[in-house]
């Protein structure tokens, strides 16, 4: 079997988590506060998010979300990427 590169898997998941999280801002953005609740709450199987949802965040404050949770995925796709590699068996092609 073939070896995940590290970099490229923690990249590729922090740029997966990047692009949720600004999908996740650009609906907060764009649609009424009763229909962005009713989103999020289908999303989290039930869970009720009305009382958490903040809707007066500034723009740094996004920003710093977005370079945050890039970090953290990329940190964690390197972590599974590691772990993938060590628990993968060489195999010998014919």
């Amino acid at each position: 079997m073939r070896t995940l590169s590290v970099p490229r898997f923690g990249f590729a998941l922090a740029m997966g988590s990047a692009l949720s999280y600004i999908g996740c801002a650009f609906v907060m953005m764009t649609v009424q506060q009763d229909v962005a609740i009713h989103f999020f709450n289908s999303i989290m199987h039930g869970v009720d998010v009305t009382t958490i949802m903040r809707w007066d965040m500034p723009w740094w404050e996004m920003i710093v979300g977005v370079l945050e949770i890039f970090i953290l995925g990329w940190l964690f796709g390197s972590i599974m990427a590691v772990f993938y590699n060590v628990g993968v068996k060489e195999t010998k092609e014919s």
